[in-house]
This record gives C-alpha cells, structure tokens and sequence, in this order.
C-alpha cells in the first residue's frame, strides 16, 4: 500500500475513481465532477488561490482511496481534507491520508485539519451521517457511515448539521397580511437579472461576504470564483431561483433556492447539457424545492429581510412543488435552526463537518 500524489499522467483515473462512486448508484447522482476535473487539470479559478495535492491510496495497482489536500491562501489556518473518496473502510490507508495531511499543515503553517469541506463551502461541507437508505439531493453529500469513522476514530471534533423538510402541498399562506405588509413596506425582492450576470454576481459575493463572515468554514469568496460557479449553474437556474432583498434600494440579502434536479436525473448521468434539456422538458416531474442558501447582512439580521425572502420564494413555488428540504444548518447556529424548526416539519438528514486541532 502506498501513498501516490496525482499528476496529468494519473489524473484521468483519479477522476474515474471519483465518478464510480457516484454513477450507476441509484441513490446518488453525479454533480461534482466536473469541479473535480477543473481542480485536477488547473482550469478552476480556485486554482489561483488554493495549494491543492490531490492524492491516492494504491494497492496491488488498484486505487482504493483518493483525496484533495487543500490548503485555502484566506483559510491559511486549516489543511483540508477535501473529496475523500474510499472503496471500502480501511482505516490503514487513511492513516497515510491523515500523515501527510499532518506533515503539510507543519509545511504551511497551518494549525487544523478539516474533514468534509471541500475547498469552500459553496462546493460542499459535510458528510452524511443519516439515512443512508434515502436518495442523494442536488447538492447535498452521499456517502457510506463509515467516512465519519475515518474521522472520529482519529481523534476529529465533530461538528453537527441537521437539513429540514415540509410537505407545502396544504401550505395555503406563510404570512399573515398585517406581517406582510409590514414587511413590503420595508424591504422590496428582486430576481437575479441574467442579462447583467456578472455585476449581479459581484452582489452576490458582497453580500456572501458581508453575511458569513464570522460564519464557521467560510472565508471571504472573490467575485470571479462566484461568476464561475454560476455560469453554468444559470443554465439550470431561473432568475426566480436567485432572490435579492434591498432596503431603499440597497442589497442587503439573497436567497438561492431551486428545484432538486437529482430526481430528474439518471444514475448513469453526468450534471450537465442533457440535465439541462431534461429540466426544460420535464420540470414538472420535480416534486421538492431545496432553499439552498441564503444571508442578510448583519445590521439587517431579525429585522424582517428573512421574511421577505421566504414570502417572495412561497409565492414562485406555490402550487409547483410537493415538498421543500432546506441545506445543512449547523446545529449550533440558533436562530437558523429556530428558523427550521417554526416553518418546517422535521429534520430530513443530518450531516457531519470535522476538525482536528494540532495544537493541543
């Protein structure tokens, strides 16, 4: 057994080993790939500004295990462990992943290693740690119990995540008029405008910013790494599927939500061009709605703009949708989770982040 770092003679089947662990599974769908390849053959903007090492277990010629190392220029505190794939548990071939992880942190200074973040948590941060039996939703992570083990079992913090889910079909009105009205007058909700992308992108980020700053994981995004996740998003997308709420006339939040494209997708398929023509001609068969994310900036918090957001997102998905799920919420963050337990109707899945202190 041992450790092989990838380079452009081995990258192609690093990525084959990723990709079958997704494909032809009927509970998971192949979503990331092509994020994956971007980060292998240097051609994503996050190249510019994170170290990246990807890895491989191999035995008797066979790849049982593959790895992104990161280490984020704005995140230099964490060495990330990021898009562990494993065949099967073996904890002795993590054992290499978690050496060299320790040895790079001592390379670049940093103090923590991460398990589950992928590069940033726009890309993904959690591992499944429930309901193994259900389908995989857009966006969200599959994999088998024991990648917690891996972590736990080495000694990892563990950090908590629980997604909600309502049936909406009986949901006849979310606010009251007198709340709504009191809310319309204060904050007005507009839809994406796609024509003007990438100024509409650049709030985006602002915002992004401005609201996660003190958020756990998140470190500020560039605006060009932002306008690359969504040029090709937006081909799936609805400018209704991304929601800015202004205050006289300035952005103060947004939410990103959309119909979970996994249940229009076959296990064979790859998120991409035939996704696209499939969403156009079969919409209709997506039955759930996921809020994937959404922020307000701090002097807004509890202050309504939440509200509008929620009430403008009932509006264009009223009558269309059977059920909405929403992303993870870590389970320390309070008001979110309040927020998911008032306007839901239970807790869906529930994931986990890890962190490991070297320092102590």
């Amino acid at each position: 057994m041992e450790l092989v770092k990838v380079d452009y003679k081995n990258r192609k089947a690093f990525l084959n080993f990723y990709k079958k662990r997704y494909l032809n599974n009927p509970l998971k769908r192949d979503s990331l790939s092509d994020l994956v390849k971007g980060l292998l053959y240097g051609k994503s903007e996050l190249c510019k500004s994170v170290f990246l090492e990807p890895l491989m277990i191999m035995e008797n010629n066979e790849i049982i295990m593959i790895c992104i190392m990161a280490h984020a220029h704005r995140m230099e505190e964490y060495i990330q462990i990021s898009f562990l794939e494993s065949d099967v548990f073996n904890m002795k071939a993590f054992k290499l992943i978690m050496n060299r992880a320790e040895t790079l942190a001592k390379e670049k200074g940093a103090t923590k290693i991460s398990g589950s973040l992928n590069i940033h948590v726009n890309y993904g941060l959690g591992f499944l740690a429930s309901d193994f039996d259900k389908k995989q939703s857009f966006g969200m992570a599959h994999n088998p119990k024991f990648y917690n083990d891996y972590f736990v079992e080495n000694g990892f913090k563990t950090i908590d995540m629980v997604s909600y889910k309502k049936n909406v079909v009986q949901m006849d009105k979310l606010l009251n008029n007198s709340i709504q009205k009191k809310i319309q007058e204060r904050y007005k909700v507009r839809e994406v405008d796609f024509k003007n992308l990438e100024s509409e992108i650049n709030i985006y980020t602002d915002v992004n910013n401005d609201a996660f700053s003190q958020h756990l994981f998140y470190y500020h995004r560039k605006k060009e790494e932002d306008f690359e996740l969504f040029k090709d998003l937006r081909f799936l997308m609805k400018p209704e599927n991304l929601l800015f709420v202004e205050k006289a006339g300035v952005p103060v939040g947004f939410m990103l939500w959309y119909p979970d494209f996994n249940q229009i997708m076959s296990p064979s398929e790859t998120v991409g061009l035939k996704t696209v023509i499939k969403n156009k001609l079969f919409h209709k068969k997506i039955r759930t709605f996921k809020i994937v994310e959404m922020g307000v900036i701090p002097s807004e918090q509890n202050k309504g703009a939440i509200l509008a957001l929620f009430d403008y997102c009932y509006k264009c998905t009223k009558g269309k949708f059977d059920n909405f799920e929403s992303g993870w919420i870590l389970s320390e963050n309070t008001k979110s989770k309040n927020f998911g337990i008032k306007w839901a109707d239970e807790e869906s899945k529930h994931y986990k982040a890890y962190i490991k202190d070297l320092s102590i």
